[in-house]
Formats: structure tokens, C-alpha cells, sequence
């Protein structure tokens, strides 16, 4: 009998991307798809990171610490009137 691998249950990659709000806003609808669609890529691999060509470095959403990082407003990129968590 060959081995079949099963797929674990709790690796499961997620497609939501979530950013600051105000990096958001900030971002053109063609940087917000380019990310949008990484993470979707990255998804349908199993991955649950996006790829680094798709990271955002244009110093937007610095702070000045870990507790500052958590505080930002963090929105779903594909609906920004919905939180990360939703």
C-alpha cells in the first residue's frame, strides 16, 4: 500500500491579508491587488507566508515598539471596514 500524506488540520494557510489601516489607505487598488493576490498564491501553495517581493518597505506603518505595533487599527486589505480578526 503506498503512503498517502494526509494533510494536517492545523496548517491550514489563510488568504486574509491584514495591514494598518493607514498604510491602507495610503496604498494605490493596484498595491493593494498585488498584495491581495500574493497571499492568494501563497495560500493555494500551503504557504502561510506571502512572498517577499510583495512586502511593503516604504516605512508607513513603523512604530516604535512591539506595543505600538500591536495598537495600530489592523483592517483586511480586501475590506477595510472589516478588522483582521473578522
Amino acid at each position: 500500500m503506498p503512503y498517502i500524506q494526509k494533510s494536517n488540520p492545523f496548517k491550514k494557510a489563510t488568504r486574509k491579508v491584514c495591514l494598518p489601516a493607514n498604510k491602507i489607505r495610503s496604498m494605490s487598488s493596484e498595491e493593494r491587488q498585488k498584495v491581495i493576490n500574493a497571499k492568494k498564491a501563497a495560500a493555494d501553495k500551503g504557504k502561510k507566508v506571502r512572498s517577499s517581493k510583495s512586502w511593503i518597505r516604504d516605512g508607513s506603518t513603523r512604530s516604535k515598539g512591539l506595543r505600538d505595533w500591536v495598537k495600530q487599527d489592523w483592517r483586511q486589505v480586501a475590506n477595510p471596514d472589516k478588522k483582521c480578526g473578522e
